[in-house]
């Protein structure tokens, strides 16, 4: 994600970084290209007829064509756009609740898993085990946003998760497909025998089910988005559309623009070509784009926040911007 402190007008007219230039320039210098070379053979042809010759440009197209098929591009990019919004509005959006599910199960589990009465005083072995049951849940909560950040990025989470599980678990783990997933059962096995040993109160079992139940849902909300992209025909017509018309644009402003038609083309062609590019982008939020989600940001801040619940003083630090980005 971009992140950059108030800035102005002039520096946002010539940022580049993000902006999608980065995959779009060299398109536009195709298109520019043809447009200048459009010009020149019009220019020439100009420059070589009589005064009394009213004759047209053989290569120039009628111009109605264009306005027509133009605003209707502009409507098909603006609702393809809006739909590659919404998905990633919508990761956002998970990842805000999988941050509060996070904190509202670590707080569960410390408030509510206590020891049984006979055994609650400070530094009796039950409240020992229970303090380590506690610890071993929050660790495991961090290690499923690590592992869910992983797992919608294709990236392997075993190394990260070394830190936060036991040896054995982690070698299970990896032979896991989901391991998110897998966090997430390990997880219900230590409350299932938290509760058979009398710490958690019979009532207190649906609570943590239905945090369980959220952080589940939420690893199924953005799934669905990894999993489903946006029409292929849809995308594709789009890029066919926007491609033509830009490349075909010279020949049907040149006999009204004249010796401007390049600059004209790279104006339109920048605004057309920016939109396509800025659908993909959005499209799939869980890369590492710099237009994409920070999910690297979010876990730490969800590992900063229950570690410090834990009582530990001695936390990693937020993740700052590296040259205006925020992974």
């Amino acid at each position: 994600m971009i992140v950059k402190e108030n800035p102005t007008w002039f520096r946002l007219l010539f940022s580049f970084r993000g902006s999608g230039l980065a995959n779009t320039w060299w398109r536009l210098a195709v298109v520019t290209a043809l447009s200048v070379v459009v010009t020149a053979v019009y220019v020439h042809y100009d420059a070589t007829g009589t005064d009394d010759e009213r004759r047209r440009f053989p290569l120039s197209l009628s111009l109605a064509p264009f306005a027509v098929v133009g605003v209707a591009l502009s409507i098909f990019l603006g609702f393809r756009n809006n739909a590659s919004y919404e998905r990633y509005w919508e990761g956002r959006r998970l990842w805000g609740q999988l941050v509060n599910a996070a904190r509202t199960f670590a707080r569960q589990t410390t408030t509510l898993a206590v020891p049984p009465l006979a055994g609650a005083g400070v530094g009796s072995p039950a409240a020992a085990d229970v303090a380590a049951f506690q610890r071993g849940v929050v660790l495991r909560t961090i290690a499923f946003a690590h592992a869910l950040r992983h797992h919608l990025r294709d990236t392997d989470p075993l190394a990260e998760l070394d830190a936060l599980l036991p040896p054995a678990e982690t070698a299970e783990l990896a032979g896991q497909r989901n391991i998110p997933l897998a966090v997430l059962q390990s997880l219900g096995r230590q409350v299932q025998a938290a509760w058979r040993r009398g710490w958690i109160r019979e009532y207190h079992v649906p609570v943590f089910e239905a945090s369980l139940t959220e952080l589940t849902a939420i690893q199924g909300g953005c799934e669905r988005i990894k999993n489903t992209p946006l029409p292929f025909a849809y995308s594709v017509l789009l890029h066919q559309l926007v491609a033509f018309y830009c490349l075909l644009l010279p020949f049907g402003i040149v006999q009204e623009v004249g010796v401007m038609t390049p600059l004209v083309v790279l104006l339109i062609s920048h605004a057309f070509l920016g939109l396509d590019e800025l659908g993909d982008e959005i499209e799939e939020p869980f890369g590492t784009h710099p237009n994409d989600l920070p999910l690297s940001g979010l876990s730490r801040a969800i590992e900063i926040n229950l570690r410090q619940l834990l009582g530990e003083r001695d936390v990693p630090e937020f993740l700052r911007p590296v040259r205006n980005v925020l992974t």
